[in-house]
């Protein structure tokens, strides 16, 4: 599913309106991650997100901001939102997002694959056998060209869990080694992703033995 054909009665993909502007430019997203934010004061708070879009997100917060402020976001899953408040509601606020077109486009891809995430991880992802390589060292290349080096945890012909401090958002696109891939989850050693194109286990073992 798209952001541009979502379905208002799509699971984590209700789609909600919060200002006439809004409606008419971008489709918001019902979608709730943990996450903390800073004021322009440079105070860090936790907060979770309500909805988002390519051009705002509604933000739940325990701490009361002023209309007109600057204030970064960060979520996990997601990453880093930067925007001014353009409104207050009871328990938060919203933001209309700062952001070059090419954030933004790349903000649609991280929402929709979010969105579409059931299908592209759980039983899916982990339907295929995994096996931890005779050589976990490898190299990978992130979406703006850096090149860092990470470990192999284990890995099948459909995926691989990789060890490394780095935590890409959900939906970026990396190359592990010569694979392409996507980052599908976040977790303690490191990230998950999924290959774009199922693997031959011959290659595979090639590849990373």
């Amino acid at each position: 599913m798209s952001l541009q054909s979502a379905s208002p009665t799509a699971q984590s993909g209700t789609i909600v309106s919060r200002t006439p502007a809004d409606r008419r430019r971008h489709k918001r997203v019902a979608l709730t991650l943990l996450g903390r934010f800073m004021r322009a004061n440079k105070q860090e708070y936790p907060c979770k997100l309500s909805d988002v879009s390519a051009g705002g997100a509604a933000i739940m917060a325990p701490v009361e901001v002023e209309e007109g402020e600057r204030i970064v976001a960060y979520f996990d899953q997601l990453g880093g939102l930067e925007g001014n408040v353009v409104r207050l509601f009871d328990g938060g606020f919203a933001i209309q997002l700062v952001a070059t077109q090419h954030k933004r486009e790349k903000l649609v891809a991280q929402l929709t694959w979010l969105i579409n995430r059931n299908e592209l991880t759980g039983e899916d992802e982990r339907k295929h056998e995994r096996v931890a390589p005779n050589n976990r060292e490898s190299m990978m290349k992130l979406d703006e060209g850096i090149i860092i080096p990470c470990k192999i945890l284990d890995v099948s012909i459909s995926g691989a869990s990789i060890g490394t401090e780095a935590r890409p958002p959900i939906g970026q696109e990396i190359v592990l080694g010569k694979l392409r891939a996507v980052v599908v989850r976040h977790h303690k050693q490191g990230i998950g992703v999924r290959f774009r194109d199922i693997q031959n286990p011959a290659a595979l073992r090639n590849h990373f033995d």
